[in-house]
């Protein structure tokens, strides 16, 4: 893989997440890409009728997709080959009655999602992205909305009245020091009536209208490369949106693959996976279930493809800090641009045991890609992904692995321009094998 062809991988994957500043605009950007290369939608309402070698996709209440090609053998025979991701990221989401006001202030009010790093949403120009849903004659329809432009913002303190800022960090209150500037208003009910305005204009819609939503904060920094050779790329969201735009890369250049190969994108990882569009429900096995109906494949065919299944779990990974040395394990440095990482935890927190790792990097030995090895320091408490609850749920072998990237859940995550194209194409073997 030549510098030119990774920069150009890097900057896809920029234009994916400037595009995607919600997980419901992520399962948009990602059906554009579906579309455009012959994947037909499937409905879960609907009766399915497939077709042999099929590219299809499902959605799930807009913010979980999963695409699969079907495979040109029994399912029995060759199980199934999956990648897992996220759609979501962790930041703040403005609650159902945002908007106040304090002292002719304008203020939006909002929740925390997931384990943000809340220093890094101060002074930024944040904006309001994510669905409405509209009221009209026989029920209501769902609108996704982006703000392109900077709307809201959370300024820091003074120095002058925070002596202490710099020696013991900047500390929020997430009840009190939230809520979000947004302009001016005389009172709660101004600063409602504002807000609503503002999206109807947006959305060309009556504010009365307005029923629900489901909106995140986002910056509206677009993603960037940096470094003296611009060998790094910058942007929010990379914790998940690079897993999930490497594996949708990596299906959409498998065409006739012999295992029905599936890339499964789910929302609320951040906040343990158990909801309707979590990897803790049913959507997976669901959809799984389906394929094997058309393929009239009986229980024990079916318990035979899972035990023939290789399921990765991508996410993205820890990379080594050179000013924080004592944060890591001293022999499973994570090194940027040097290969996808495989993540191990003897609690099980990953999913990785001696097998699935070898199985990875045999994976990896095929696509000529490098790959390293991690593992938390034994002290800190270490985080968790959707590998070990698919794993569990469908009894599948299943391997953790990521990228290394700088600042994970910071709004503004750092990762290398060599290592995205390493791990499209590990998971584009992964399809094929």
């Amino acid at each position: 893989m030549t510098i030119a062809a990774a920069r150009k991988q890097a900057q896809n994957l920029l234009d994916y997440i400037d595009a995607s500043p919600s997980p419901w605009h992520a399962v948009n950007s990602t059906i554009k890409q579906l579309d455009a290369n012959g994947f037909e939608p499937l409905i879960e309402a609907q009766p399915w009728r497939l077709k042999k070698n099929g590219r299809y996709y499902v959605t799930r209440d807009g913010a979980s997709i999963i695409a699969f090609t079907l495979g040109s053998k029994p399912v029995a025979e060759t199980g199934f080959r999956i990648v897992g991701a996220h759609t979501d990221s962790p930041g703040l989401r403005l609650k159902p009655k945002a908007a106040h006001a304090k002292q002719g202030v304008a203020q939006l009010g909002v929740e925390v999602y997931g384990g943000p790093i809340l220093a890094t949403f101060t002074d930024r120009d944040l904006s309001i992205a994510g669905r409405v849903n509209v009221r009209n004659a026989d029920s209501y329809t769902t609108h996704l909305l982006h703000f392109a432009e900077s709307i809201v913002r959370l300024p820091n303190l003074a120095i002058h009245m925070n002596h202490d800022v710099n020696s013991k960090g900047l500390l929020l209150d997430k009840q009190t020091q939230l809520p979000l500037i947004f302009g001016y208003a005389a009172d709660s009910t101004e600063a409602k009536r504002k807000l609503d305005q503002t999206i109807a204009d947006h959305l060309n819609i009556n504010p009365a209208d307005i029923l629900t939503w489901d909106l995140t904060i986002y910056d509206t920094q677009k993603g960037s490369l940096w470094g003296q050779n611009q060998d790094f790329i910058a942007d929010s969201q990379l914790d998940n949106l690079a897993s999930c735009h490497a594996a949708l890369q990596a299906l959409l250049t498998t065409t006739k693959p012999e295992s029905t190969s599936i890339c499964a994108f789910f929302d609320h990882e951040e906040v343990g996976s158990e909801s309707l569009t979590g990897a803790g429900g049913s959507f997976m096995s669901d959809t799984i279930q389906r394929v094997c109906a058309f393929q009239k494949a009986s229980e024990e065919e079916r318990l035979r493809g899972f035990a023939n299944s290789f399921f990765i779990s991508a996410d993205m990974a820890h990379a080594y800090h050179p000013n924080h040395p004592s944060a890591y394990e001293p022999e499973h440095h994570a090194t940027v641009n040097q290969g996808p990482v495989i993540k191990t935890n003897a609690n099980q927190r990953y999913s990785t045991n001696a097998d699935t790792a070898a199985r990875f990097i045999q994976l990896c030995k095929q696509a000529k890609v490098p790959y390293q090895e991690y593992t938390h320091r034994t002290d800190l408490g270490c985080g968790s992904t959707i590998g070990p609850m698919i794993s569990a749920q469908l009894g599948m072998p299943t391997v953790d692995v990521g990228n290394p990237v700088w600042a994970m859940h910071s709004i503004r995550e750092s990762a290398g321009v060599l290592d995205h194209g390493y791990i499209i194409s590990v998971l584009a073997q992964h399809f094929n094998s």
